[in-house]
């Protein structure tokens, strides 16, 4: 993947000694970025991928007869372990556009003999790097599916826990009729879930080998062609191609969809702490948070609010994405580019926004006292549409509308609740007591956890 260089920690700076990326920036990427996940696609992580890609083509080759047998083994041994120098990478795409004309270069420099003419046959510079591309990305996937897992078994047990703590529901910013905390936290869980459940469909498309040669029709290898392709897949444990992917970048796209879709999730859910956080509604306490230079009571909600910037800095870098998968002919230049500089962004992001996530889950405290009395019970506008309900079975519903309208306006001036309101201008048999108690307006609220919880 490219370019990474500042993802393993040394920061990619420019000419006057400042980090050009947050991700990269020694103030910032503390952050933004996730150090663990850097360094299974960085320069480093990448450079060994591709040697391992072109050691695997040899390998193949020479099993099929496509190279000598004993040039193949030569080439094995000679790249086994080998890390090529970044800074003549680095140089070889400055000029060439691609790193792999210097790799194999430096390649075929470490290959004795008459087997350095077999290094990297019938293959194309977008081979080898796309196909590196491929090994990196599997692995932060896989050690972003632990951490999504993780999310998901803390919301789990969380929505579970909080299955009768009554808080407001809330509609376009304003109160609106009594919910479960629980019911709230399985809104949060059940996308995460489908996130879990599409990775694998994402992983089935992206990992998908690429080996198509100079214009994707392996006309260097004669027949033996897609031998090569398939069992190149099968060493590396890709899947087989259909044909060669070099300006077909749906596999890429899916996988910045679903980038994109998982920090969605997590910023919805960053959005919604910081205004349960707020000192007025007190809600929540998202775990520890950062001071102020200035006022000393302050306590940042860092982790929350870091979760929506990094959903917001997906949305934005999706489309970089879309732009980069309009392609020319068989093999592109700009798109390809273009895709170096947008992807790698967004997967640090995703693995970011995944930790952030389960460290301030695993901090959150839950003030279910403080949820009740934002409920507004001495008023009991909440109750509105539980006490239209209850009315409207003996009244009719226009009737009902009618006296619970006029007593939300009263109630407020009057200092009682529309519950005692009601009681006074109405003969209708309803048990007011019970209307009167949020946790008896729920709904479906339980059924809806469990659909979440087993789905």
């Amino acid at each position: 993947m490219l370019p990474l260089r500042a993802q393993s920690g040394a920061r990619n700076q420019g000419p006057t000694g400042m980090p050009v990326t947050a991700f990269d920036s020694a103030l910032t990427a503390p952050l933004l970025s996730d150090p663990e996940i850097a360094g299974l696609i960085d320069d480093t992580a990448t450079a060994r991928a591709m040697v391992e890609v072109e050691r695997a083509l040899a390998r193949v080759q020479g099993r099929l007869g496509v190279i000598p047998s004993d040039a193949a083994a030569a080439i094995d041994q000679a790249l086994d372990g080998f890390l090529p120098d970044l800074a003549a990478l680095g140089a070889g795409t400055a000029s060439g556009g691609v790193p792999t004309i210097a790799l194999v270069g430096a390649l075929r420099a470490l290959v004795d003999g008459t087997a350095r003419d077999h290094v990297h046959a019938g293959a194309t510079s977008q081979d080898i790097v796309d196909t590196a591309l491929l090994l990196c990305l599997r692995a932060a996937l896989e050690r972003m599916a632990t951490r999504l897992d993780g999310v998901i078994a803390q919301l789990a047990s969380m929505a579970d826990a909080h299955r009768r703590t009554v808080m407001a529901g809330r509609t376009r910013t304003q109160q609106a009729i009594p919910i479960s905390f629980g019911v709230k936290v399985a809104g949060w869980l059940a996308p995460l879930k489908r996130h879990r459940r599409r990775l694998d469909a994402v992983r089935a498309d992206l990992l998908v080998v690429q080996f198509g040669g100079a214009s994707g029709t392996l006309a260097a290898l004669g027949d033996t062609g897609l031998a090569v392709a398939d069992g190149l897949a099968d060493e590396l444990a890709l899947g087989p191609a259909d044909g060669p992917w070099h300006t077909a970048r749906d596999g890429v796209l899916g996988l910045g969809g679903w980038l994109s879709g998982v920090t969605a999730s997590l910023g919805k859910l960053g959005a919604d702490l910081l205004l349960l956080g707020q000192n007025e509604v007190a809600e929540v306490r998202p775990g520890a948070g950062g001071g102020s230079s200035a006022m000393p009571q302050k306590v940042n909600p860092v982790g929350a609010e870091t979760l929506v910037a990094l959903a917001r800095a997906n949305a934005t870098a999706i489309s970089g994405l879309h732009h980069a998968a309009i392609q020319e002919h068989e093999r592109g230049g700009p798109g390809w580019t273009l895709e170096w500089i947008s992807l790698p962004p967004m997967v640090l992001a995703t693995a970011t926004a995944l930790r952030i996530a389960g460290d301030t889950l695993g901090g959150l405290t839950v003030n279910a006292d403080r949820m009740r009395a934002n409920l507004g019970l001495d008023t009991g506008l909440i109750l509105a549409e539980a006490a239209t309900t209850a009315l409207a079975a003996h009244i009719g519903k226009v009737e009902a509308q009618a006296l619970v309208k006029r007593a939300c306006l009263d109630a407020p001036g009057a200092g009682r609740s529309i519950i005692d309101l009601l009681r006074d201008r109405t003969a209708a048999p309803v048990d007011w007591d019970a209307v009167a108690d949020p946790a008896s307006y729920l709904g479906a609220s339980d059924a809806i956890i469990d659909r979440v919880l087993a789905s």
